[in-house]
């Protein structure tokens, strides 16, 4: 036993440059002993069987947990659910779909993807895949995903149900490799002004940014405004090739400092796509990491301004430390800092983990999120920007310049309820399901979608009536009507999404958000 401490040690030393010059001292010595005779003590001595591998995995967590609120660790599956949606890709056979009556239902295909070369089409009950049922046998989405998914060059038998087809349908998807887009939306959201959402930072993030500026500029798009609402960030150097775009060569994005760790400054390549025009950064509360090291690096260099409101405060740098069983420490090493010497990391209580998570909910209760006089700053939390020299604040997160408050009139508990409990979603999709080859015979392009399409009171209906079948009713006539437009809304926007995709959503949307209404405001009478 004690040689495999001591052999994951000197493994952990190869791994980390820091640690492989630390000598262990007398006290590093006694507490591994310490370590390895509890481990011997519980295996020989305990009452009842325990698994080794789990007891190191709880030990390991508890460690961390002493620390700060971001040090991790993770078992190899978790290692690998954590990292995918930031590799850019997965492995399986193309789809998005939705669990409508216990039943596979694909929303869309992956363009040019294994399912979308074979004839699956949108509206495709997928009911079983290598003769494993997938339909009316309440398994889990999780379990779904890993019956599709599936190394590249296998294959998945699949049998589909279509709308209007009688007999089952058979299809020999070959499983490829999958992208992972993390721009959500791109388009132009008035003459001149593109708008762009994205919703991680993963290891494509800097092209697919790159790419959407460049088509955008190819339709006309003179000002920008970047959404990072609800991003909660990813891969550092992501965040440094998408604030590239925006600055001069050279610029400073972030600095890091730490302990055992150099300082280290990451500036701007050059090259950027988008040096000249007016830029807008959209964040609120759950912008978080990378997503803030942009925006503090475009307010810190006065390249554009940030609205919204204040960000997370995520600003610990993680190392990742690998074990050859695929599980993974990520240690805090450092922190970040913007460029005018602000450090992104809130305040935190080592170990007090419950107190920082809830952080939000104090702000809202403080009524943060809704009065920008109720946020105070010491003097000492004060900064400068680099250029113009405009005040801005530190202590934790980045402070928009132009606060945009939390809006909880417009969420009634009736349309809480509705989204809680999926009943809108559900809605939608029997909806479209139905409706979805008249639909696209009428509306050939989306404009004409958007200008001319309402949702149908049946829809409605068939929202509330199954609102009501869950128990989920109005409390009177008042907060029923008060739920409709926003209602409205949504369903209009889904219906655009399944036609069209998420682009076509957030034009939609994006029509009643008050931060974008803001922006636009400030590209409309902002000078350059």
């Amino acid at each position: 036993m004690k040689k495999q401490i001591v052999s994951a040690l000197l493994f952990l030393m190869a791994m980390v440059p820091a640690v492989a010059q630390i000598t262990l001292t007398r006290s590093m010595q006694e507490a591994l002993d310490k370590l390895v005779r509890a481990e011997v003590a519980i295996q020989q001595l305990y009452v009842d069987t325990v698994n080794a591998g789990k007891l190191t995995d709880e030990a390991i967590r508890s460690m961390l947990a002493t620390l700060d609120p971001h040090s991790s660790y993770t078992t190899a599956e978790e290692t690998r659910k954590m990292s995918e949606p930031l590799n850019g890709n997965f492995e399986g056979i193309g789809v998005q779909f939705n669990i409508l009556d216990d039943t596979l239902v694909v929303n869309q295909t992956v363009p040019k993807g294994p399912s979308e070369k074979v004839g699956i089409l949108a509206g495709d009950r997928i009911i079983s895949v290598n003769d494993t049922t997938l339909a009316g046998v309440k398994m889990d989405r999780a379990d779904i995903m890993k019956k599709l998914r599936g190394p590249k060059g296998t294959i998945a038998n699949l049998k589909v149900v279509r709308r209007g087809v009688k007999e089952v349908l058979s299809f020999r998807v070959i499983r490829d490799k999958i992208p992972l887009h993390t721009v959500d939306a791109a388009y132009m959201i008035r003459p001149g002004v593109g708008f762009i959402r994205l919703s991680s930072f993963g290891m494509t993030s800097g092209t697919e940014v790159r790419d959407a500026i460049v088509k955008l500029k190819g339709e006309g798009m003179q000002s920008l405004i970047l959404d990072l609402e609800e991003n909660g960030g990813g891969y550092m150097q992501a965040a440094v090739n998408i604030a590239s775009e925006f600055l001069q060569q050279n610029d400073m994005i972030v600095y890091t400092d730490g302990r055992s760790v150099p300082h280290q400054e990451m500036r701007s390549t050059g090259g950027g796509q988008f040096l000249d025009g007016k830029l807008i950064v959209l964040v609120n509360d759950y912008s978080a990491s990378a997503a803030e090291i942009v925006a503090g690096a475009i307010q810190d260099q006065d390249r554009g301004f940030v609205v919204g409101r204040r960000t997370f405060g995520k600003g610990l740098v993680q190392r990742p430390i690998e074990f050859p069983d695929g599980s993974m420490i990520r240690l805090t090493v450092s922190h970040y800092y913007t460029p005018s010497g602000r450090c992104i990391q809130k305040p935190y209580e080592k170990g007090k983990k419950r107190q920082y998570e809830e952080d939000l909910m104090n702000r809202f209760k403080g009524g943060e999120m809704m009065h920008v006089d109720s946020i105070h700053f010491a003097d000492s939390l004060k900064f400068k920007t680099l250029r113009q020299g405009r005040t801005v604040y530190g202590g934790g997160g980045i402070m928009p310049d132009y606060f945009v408050p939390l809006d909880t009139t417009v969420y009634t508990n009736l349309y809480r309820q509705l989204n809680l409990k999926s009943i809108t979603i559900n809605a939608h999709m029997k909806y479209v399901d139905a409706h979805r080859k008249a639909l696209k015979k009428r509306y050939k392009k989306f404009d004409q979608f958007n200008a001319e399409y309402q949702v149908p009171q049946e829809e409605i209906d068939s929202v509330f009536s199954a609102a009501a079948r869950m128990g989920v009713t109005p409390k009177d006539e008042v907060e029923k009507e008060q739920t409709l437009p926003k209602l409205r809304l949504v369903l209009k926007a889904l219906v655009a999404r399944d036609l069209w995709d998420m682009s076509e959503y957030f034009a939609i949307i994006n029509e009643d958000s008050p931060t974008v209404h803001k922006a636009l405001e400030l590209i409309a009478n902002k000078p350059e």
